[in-house]
C-alpha cells in the first residue's frame, strides 16, 4: 500500500462514482436503521414532501418509500447514481411517488416552508453538518423533521492514529453531545440520536467493497487513481476494525421549531 493516505475528496468524482455505483448503499447503514430513524418522525401524510439528499442509488430511499407516507424526491450530484436510482424505483413500481433528480444538496431551490422531511444518510458531510442543518432549515415547515446520519466520535479522547485520520478526512467530526448542541443552536428540537450497529459498517459497507474491488481494478488496470482509491478504502476498513470503539455513524433526528 502507498505510504500516503488520501482524503476521499482528492479522487476524481467519476472514478468514485463508478466504484460505488456497484453497491446497494454508498455508506454505512441498513434497512433496520432507516426504519428505526423513521420511527421518530411524526406527522407524515400522503401529501407530505420528503427529500433524500445525497440519495446515491437509492438503497435507503426504497426503504423509506415502503414505510413512509408521502412523495419522495432523491437528489444526488452524480448522474449515474440517479440513473440507477430511477431504474430501481421503476422496478419496484414506485415511480408514481418516488423520483430522482441530479442536483446539489448545497444548492436547493425549494420554496420556504415547503418540505416535511429532509433525509440524508452518510452524505451531509459533503457540505458540512452545521452548514447543512442551517441552510436546509428554511425549506422545512414548522414542526417538520430532519433525519441525518453523521460520522461522530464516541469518546472525548482517541488514539492519535484514528484521530489524525478522521480529522484530516472530515474536520467537522465531533462528539455526539456537541452534534446535538449544534442541532439545537440551528433552531431545531433534538428528537433522538442513536449509534448505527457495527454490522452497518462491516457487512453492509466494507464487505460489498471487497466483492467489487477486483473487478474495479481490472476495469481500471494501470490507473493509479483507481489503485489508490481501493488502497484507501482498504486502509479505512482496517482502521474501522481496529478503532470501532471510538467512532462510527450516528443518526440524528430533529424537529424544526
Amino acid at each position: 500500500m502507498s505510504s500516503e493516505v488520501k482524503n476521499i475528496h482528492e479522487f476524481d468524482f467519476e472514478v468514485i462514482c463508478d466504484y460505488y455505483a456497484a453497491m446497494e448503499r454508498q455508506g454505512p447503514g441498513s434497512n433496520d436503521v432507516t426504519i428505526k430513524a423513521l420511527s421518530f418522525v411524526e406527522g407524515l401524510t400522503n401529501a407530505s414532501k420528503i427529500v433524500d439528499l445525497g440519495c446515491g442509488t437509492g438503497g435507503q430511499t426504497i426503504t423509506l418509500a415502503n414505510h413512509a407516507k408521502g412523495d419522495i424526491l432523491g437528489i444526488d450530484i452524480f448522474p449515474k447514481f440517479i440513473e440507477i436510482f430511477n431504474q430501481n424505483v421503476a422496478l419496484r413500481n414506485l415511480s408514481h411517488r418516488v423520483k430522482g433528480n441530479v442536483g446539489s444538496m448545497g444548492e436547493l431551490t425549494f420554496l420556504e416552508n415547503e418540505i416535511d422531511l429532509f433525509w440524508s444518510e452518510g452524505a451531509i458531510y459533503n457540505i458540512g453538518f452545521e452548514n447543512g442543518i442551517n441552510s436546509w432549515r428554511k425549506y422545512l415547515k414548522k414542526g417538520a423533521h430532519i433525519a441525518v446520519s453523521e460520522v461522530s466520535w464516541f469518546t472525548e479522547n482517541r488514539p492519535d492514529e484514528i484521530n489524525t485520520f478522521w480529522t484530516d478526512a472530515y474536520p467537522e467530526i465531533d462528539t455526539i453531545p456537541n452534534k446535538m448542541a449544534q442541532i439545537q443552536k440551528a433552531g431545531y428540537i433534538p428528537v433522538a440520536s442513536f449509534i448505527l450497529p457495527e454490522i452497518c459498517w462491516t457487512e453492509n459497507f466494507y464487505l460489498p467493497q471487497v466483492k467489487i474491488q477486483d473487478d474495479f481494478l481490472n476495469k481500471y488496470k494501470g490507473n493509479k487513481m483507481a489503485i489508490d482509491l481501493v488502497e484507501n478504502q482498504r486502509h479505512e476498513a482496517a482502521l474501522y476494525h481496529k478503532y470501532k470503539d471510538y467512532y462510527g455513524y450516528v443518526f440524528y433526528i430533529a424537529k424544526k421549531i
